[in-house]
């Protein structure tokens, strides 16, 4: 039964223009062609690069940490309390007032003392500056490399100045190795970012990474089934070009080299914007959705490709926005400037200005600061047991 429907599934007619089909990219007179055996490799590459990644950010990482001076916050050491320790894993970490009042009357502690107990044991589980920059400074060591690795591989190449060139012969394109290591350590590298994501620092743009990632590595799996190598190659060398910049900007911030990290994340924005959003619809994905359809009629695999690199541009425009917020805090005479997706400390001042939102006259906010700095807070579903 799985046989038959892997035969219906994976029929020519369904991923190839008329003519053309799997028998096409059978090895032959000395030429290869890539294999879908050949994705297994991935997962030892994977693997291998959360060992190399330990490695890095003990050895590397670490020492160039101290001398940049990144330094973390001094976090206030949290008095044990077994009542309140259960009601924060288990009922909510941002207890409502009648659950302040509840847990007031159980530990003997003031609504007061209660909420400053709560707000440092939240700040325990947020990541530290350190830890931070040991993972900035791995990512941007991989796409670093990665870019400069692909625009050797890709500049002597006649479709990186002709893009319709990606379409000469196809699929009957032999495999050339610089390609295979390409495609296998980039499909790698977002195969161990899945594995490391329970561990990794998480942002409010979390959930959108998982997609991102899902959707990068099922575009490079089916561009390498369906011998697409040429337009992925190139799609890969657009996401790097931008990504390293990303990652040196969060490192200078972390170490508090503020103008530097500004810089940074000015080129950073400049190039993201022209590599994801100006190259990846107009250059890219022209030569890959419409200029074919003027050499073949019209075929699934060809709308399932550009079906994922659909989902990449949405989640390229989701970013923008956060960039040009960004940027805009960046502005002359703005001191507020930093990740917006960062989940940082909170103060105590920010209780207090807490208090005064939830004690305002008719429920009304009388704080506009007030909003700004807590609209993203989690919803307070949880109800407090008494």
């Amino acid at each position: 039964m799985l046989s038959s429907l892997s035969e219906l599934v994976w029929q020519d007619w369904i991923w190839f223009p008329p003519g053309l089909g799997w028998a096409d990219l059978q090895d032959h007179d000395g030429k290869v062609f890539p294999k879908a055996g050949d994705l297994w490799a991935t997962i030892p590459i994977a693997l291998s690069f959360l060992v190399i990644r330990q490695i890095f950010e003990s050895v590397v990482a670490l020492p160039l940490a101290k001398l940049l001076g990144v330094k973390d916050n001094q976090r206030v050491r949290l008095i044990a309390n077994p009542t309140l320790e259960s009601s924060f894993l288990n009922l909510s970490k941002h207890p409502s007032k009648s659950c302040l009042e509840s847990l007031s009357k159980q530990t003997g502690w003031s609504v007061r003392q209660i909420q400053r107990w709560f707000r440092s044991r939240r700040n325990l589980d947020r990541p530290n500056k350190l830890r931070k920059f040991r993972e900035a400074s791995w990512r941007f060591t991989f796409y670093l490399v990665a870019f400069f690795a692909g625009l050797a591989v890709l500049i002597d190449k006649p479709w990186f100045h002709d893009t319709k060139m990606m379409w000469q012969d196809f699929p009957k394109m032999p495999l050339i190795t610089s390609q295979y290591w390409y495609y296998m350590l980039e499909l790698g590298f977002y195969m161990s970012l899945v594995f490391s994501v329970a561990t990794d620092v998480k942002r409010k743009d979390f959930k959108e990474h998982i997609v991102h990632h899902v959707a990068t590595i099922l575009l490079i799996s089916f561009s390498w089934l369906m011998n697409y190598i040429r337009a992925g190659t190139l799609i890969m060398l657009l996401h790097d070009a931008s990504d390293y910049l990303m990652e040196s900007a969060k490192m200078f911030n972390y170490a508090g080299r503020r103008k530097a990290a500004e810089l940074l994340f000015a080129l950073f924005a400049v190039v993201f914007i022209i590599t994801r959003l100006v190259f990846l619809p107009f250059w890219i994905m022209h030569t890959t959705w419409v200029y074919p359809l003027t050499l073949y009629p019209a075929f699934f695999g060809l709308y399932f490709f550009n079906g994922l690199l659909v989902v990449l541009l949405f989640l390229h425009m989701f970013w923008a926005v956060l960039i040009l917020r960004m940027a805009i805090k960046l502005l002359p005479g703005n001191d507020n400037a930093e990740d917006v997706r960062s989940d940082k400390d909170e103060t105590e001042s920010e209780d207090e200005d807490e208090d005064k939102t939830e004690t305002s006259k008719n429920g009304h906010v009388q704080n506009e600061i007030t909003i700004e700095r807590w609209a993203d807070r989690p919803l307070r579903r949880e109800r407090c047991q008494e």
